[in-house]
């Protein structure tokens, strides 16, 4: 791979299709969660194989500046988290998250538990995420949460006098983020909370995810068929918990060995990981990869690749992997009941289409997905990324395939995975 500051053009792959173990980061969705639980809880708690990238480094900051004095040891992949009790030390403070939308939406439910006027800020595109539902709901529960230009985005603030409890809905339509940082919060406030999911749940993984690190820091919740949580006041206790590696990163390198018929193992990501993007692999073994499942792992080979028509609401951080790999193969691949990642990093959807058609690829764009028509031979173009972390690591895959690849703006990937480039070039070595 050739490299400077503004783009990289990625080198196809040359020899005999790749073998390799590899085992990618921590969880940046684990990693948040359990920073979020664990600073809320009585004791200390010991978060092993914890990722170090842009979106983990906002929350450990914004803890920090809340009085919480999480430490980092970057050797050691461990973040060492003395939780507050609940007792956030400072109590006016602005916390700037970047573009971290669980940093936001997290940090925002945790701080309405607390006493104090928090501000949260972000980049311009977060200025245009959405956070109003979760401010509706935090004010229902005695909150005096506002976006503070009308707009129903950051900036937000909150000024925090506990929660009460009570009945609180959220829509389930735009971002589990929302019902998830609302559940992570609500042992603490002063009466059991019920909250009621309105319309349909996107990303349900997300919020199965969630569950199960309250349960393991010692919080259960009544749960409803995934419509209605009931959350008695509880607290969370602290304890050593381990990261599992990523499996929406894993996703990059599963399509590497489906589209150039190589054999990857993903260790640390196997039968028993609670992550719902490991659901990737079922696409692939569908559209003709072997995949192989073991406790401790997961292997895909690649096979004859065929195009797919597929629901990804559940596992939609992949939809851009997969979206590449459609590229390689044969047939149309339909992508439906995505449309709430419009309101991701960018708009995810109208920037696919846009670059998988500068690679010769025919692509219809509807309002909840695409249909991706593959070319015959990709055309050479650069990538534009869109500050977006999966744009610049999906396209890679088709440069690793296919001549004349181009990525703009590569460093974009330190918001969830500072060493990819490094990894894909061992590979590739």
């Amino acid at each position: 791979m050739t490299e400077n500051v503004r783009e990289l053009t990625v080198q196809p792959w040359v020899g005999s299709p790749p073998t390799a173990k590899i085992r990618v980061p921590g969880s940046k969705s684990l990693t948040n969660r359990a920073l979020i639980v664990a600073a809320m809880a009585d004791g200390r708690s010991v978060l092993s194989g914890a990722l170090d990238c842009d979106d983990t480094r906002v929350m450990v900051d914004s803890l920090r500046k809340l009085g919480i004095a999480v430490e980092h040891d970057l050797e050691a992949k461990t973040l060492t988290v003395p939780g507050c009790g609940n007792k956030i030390p400072n109590r006016e403070i602005d916390l700037f998250v970047g573009n971290s939308g669980t940093s936001l939406r997290f940090l925002t439910a945790m701080v309405a538990t607390g006493q104090g006027t928090y501000r949260l800020d972000g980049t311009p595109r977060m200025r245009q995420r959405p956070v109003s539902d979760l401010l509706m709901a935090l004010n229902g529960l005695g909150s005096d949460a506002s976006s503070d230009l009308g707009t129903g985005c950051p900036p937000v603030t909150v000024r925090a006098r506990g929660l009460d409890g009570g009945n609180a809905f959220v829509r389930g339509d735009v971002s589990s983020q929302f019902l998830s940082g609302l559940l992570m919060a609500l042992p603490y406030s002063r009466e059991t909370t019920t909250v009621e999911v309105d319309g349909p749940l996107v990303s349900l993984p997300y919020v199965t995810m969630t569950i199960e690190v309250m349960e393991s820091f010692g919080v259960r919740i009544g749960n409803r068929k995934n419509r209605r949580f009931d959350i008695r006041p509880a607290r969370y206790t602290g304890r050593p918990y381990a990261i599992e590696p990523d499996a929406s990163a894993a996703s990059y390198f599963f399509a590497l060995a489906a589209v150039t018929g190589g054999s990857l193992t993903l260790e640390g990501l196997g039968s028993e990981s609670i992550q719902g993007d490991l659901g990737f692999v079922d696409i692939l073994e569908h559209m003709g990869c072997k995949v192989v499942r073991e406790r401790g792992a997961t292997t895909v080979t690649g096979g004859s690749l065929r195009g797919v028509d597929v629901d990804m609401n559940a596992i939609s951080d992949t939809v851009m992997t997969l979206a590449v790999v459609a590229l390689f193969a044969q047939g149309v691949t339909r992508i439906r009941n995505v449309a709430h990642i419009r309101h991701k990093e960018t708009d995810r959807i109208a920037a696919l289409a846009t670059e998988l058609r500068k690679l010769g690829a025919r692509v219809d764009e509807h309002p909840d997905g695409l249909v991706i028509d593959p070319p015959a031979r990709l055309t050479p173009a650069r990538i534009a990324t869109y500050d977006d972390h999966r744009m610049a690591m999906s396209f890679a895959i088709a440069g690793v395939k296919a001549e004349g690849v181009t990525i703009l703006d590569p460093d974009c990937v330190a918001k969830t995975y500072p060493g990819f480039w490094d990894d894909l070039g061992t590979l590739a070595t």
